[in-house]
């Protein structure tokens, strides 16, 4: 039987799972490499997921993993597909279908992102490999004079005509408008531009007649600037980023997943666990963390077969202290329990 709609979206945050986003393009991947002395080949690339998807993390703490396109097609060094190995997990294999950001005529200094264009054949695709989920990510940045109603509103009618096509093809639409956290702004910027993205996104979706039910949201936290001078404390971010979504999101939004946006990995936990103690929320929220997850099973790893072994450690490590996040159970002191 085929899972519904609802019912994907339900699960990918369900019971304090959540996803692992695996789905670095082909140079995003190579800085990460890069950074650890490895050389980003395919088979590389193909090793380091494998060692991810053989984890026991797998089947206890992720719900789904967002896959870029060769990954979707890739076979472990065995044979078996990695679609294979996240389904074995029992895990939800998606993909990140959007052709990335780019720069958006007369609104210098913000981007739309792109790939809209034959999409709904690509979803055909992208579910006979196996993908049940979709990720589309709009870039909003916070600067002098930006964001602009033009590109807030030129990036919302984008991720509903995504959302929309994903939904045409079986395929539940992860949502993400990421405001990003690289400029000087304080939390209250980034809180009433997040307010001002979130509303404009509901309100393309309705209009694109998107069924929310079957629909997750991957939103950034309410959060200041990397560049700020004045950080606000980990109650302040959670009170502020569910304050944001209870005045935005719809309750029929089954699941929310936070994406980090390049916090410290104990930063993304400790604010997701801040948010689930406060309690009175309306939907499942989970994280769907790329590098918050993955930094340190990839220094652990750093290219060596012997490795594999601390590489999972690490990645099981990180995935139990996000799942302990999600259940409103993390601290400090079971975060020090490092893996061995």
């Amino acid at each position: 039987m085929t899972a519904s709609l609802e019912e994907v979206a339900y699960k990918l945050a369900a019971g304090g799972k959540g996803i692992l986003a695996a789905d670095e393009s082909a140079s995003t991947i190579k800085k990460r490499f890069d950074a650890i002395g490895v050389e980003s080949t395919f088979d590389n690339r193909r090793d380091y997921r494998e060692m991810l998807f053989r984890s026991e993390a797998m089947s206890q703490y992720i719900s789904g993993v967002i896959l870029f396109d060769e990954t979707i097609r890739q076979n472990a060094k065995d044979g078996t597909p990695l679609v294979k190995l996240i389904e074995d997990a029992g895990s939800i294999p998606g993909i990140k279908v959007d052709l990335g950001a780019k720069p958006q005529p007369g609104c210098p200094g913000e981007t739309i992102t792109e790939g809209l264009d034959g999409l709904g054949e690509r979803f055909k695709e992208y579910y006979d490999l196996g993908a049940r989920f979709a990720k589309w990510r709009a870039v909003i940045d916070i600067g002098q004079h930006i964001p602009s109603y033009t590109s807030i509103l030129a990036n919302a009618q984008a991720l509903a005509r995504y959302a929309a096509l994903a939904q045409a093809a079986g395929i539940v639409p992860i949502v993400e408008p990421e405001v990003l956290m690289d400029g000087d702004h304080d939390i209250d910027r980034c809180y009433d531009v997040t307010e001002w993205v979130l509303k404009e996104v509901f309100q393309q979706l309705f209009y694109g007649r998107v069924k929310l039910e079957g629909t997750v949201l991957k939103p950034n936290m309410v959060i200041a600037g990397k560049k700020s001078s004045k950080q606000a404390s980990v109650a302040e971010v959670a009170e502020k980023t569910v304050r944001c979504l209870k005045n935005c999101v719809p309750t029929a939004i089954p699941s929310v997943a936070f994406l980090s946006g390049g916090q410290s990995d104990e930063e993304a936990t400790a604010h997701l666990d801040a948010m689930i103690r406060a309690g009175g929320l309306p939907w499942n929220l989970t994280f769907s963390y790329g590098r918050a997850l993955q930094a340190a099973p990839q220094k652990a790893w750093s290219g060596k077969t012997e490795n594999i072994a601390a590489g999972q450690a690490a990645f099981t490590h990180r995935a139990k202290m996000n799942y302990l996040a999600a259940l409103g159970q993390w601290t400090p002191e079971v975060e020090q329990k490092k893996a061995a």
